[in-house]
């Protein structure tokens, strides 16, 4: 039997590495990280999806992407064909953007943002994790390695401005209901991780690893216990 690809696409501004600790059963899945690049001047986050699209070999994959690669790899399904797209701690339409997000994109306050200042990763850490734990700060600098000005520009504005107003019901979604970034209140049909914030891909991986299998075959066996 022939192995499922598998995709998997970190959040902003971090590095697969994130990824480290999710393993998938090797006679089962072939899983491949993704990484940001930086976007060209101007690019749209379709023409950018099309450009990570041509970083998959394998034939109708799993995506799997975390906060604003949870919304690039649905732009990515939009254009490959996919077996299946899972998004963690993100979004699947701009109706359940806090409002937070909705209002900096009105009034365009996310040009505002000194994306000059996230040399300083505990500022960094602030926009793409929801939290700034002094006893993390090198947990952080290891996870969050582009922090180019242009990228970290590019990626706010198309996050604020993603124009998807309708979820697709075919997205799996897992979410925390401890979440900061996109808090549980605004979030539909999705599976929820009790304690998981936004950083659950790190702290909540043996949950992730009990599941992934069961949620990309389609299996309704989800595992919870209190160890995690």
């Amino acid at each position: 039997m022939s192995k499922i690809p598998v995709y998997l696409m970190p959040g902003l501004a971090a590095n697969p590495i994130i990824f480290e600790h999710i393993k998938l059963p090797e006679d089962q899945f072939e899983v491949h990280w993704l990484e940001w690049f930086l976007p060209e001047p101007k690019e749209s986050l379709e023409a950018y999806a099309k450009r990570m699209t041509e970083k998959i070999e394998a034939e109708n994959p799993v995506l799997i992407g975390v906060s604003f690669g949870g919304i690039l790899v649905q732009e990515m399904a939009k254009i490959i064909p996919v077996r299946k797209t899972i998004i963690i701690s993100s979004v699947k339409a701009n109706t359940e953007f806090p409002k937070r997000i909705k209002f900096a994109k009105t009034t365009k306050a996310y040009k505002l943002i000194p994306t000059g200042l996230f040399g300083n990763i505990e500022v960094l850490a602030k926009y793409a994790f929801g939290e700034t734990a002094k006893s993390r700060i090198q947990l952080y600098e290891k996870f969050l390695s582009m922090r180019d000005k242009r990228y970290l520009d590019w990626a706010l504005e198309q996050v604020v401005s993603w124009n998807r107003k309708e979820a697709d019901t075919s997205i799996v979604h897992i979410h925390g209901d401890k979440d900061e970034v996109f808090p549980l209140k605004n979030i539909h049909d999705a599976i929820i991780i009790k304690g998981g914030t936004h950083v659950m891909i790190i702290n909540k991986y043996r949950w992730l690893n009990r599941n992934l299998p069961a949620i990309i075959l389609g299996e309704n066996t989800i595992k919870n216990t209190e160890d995690e």
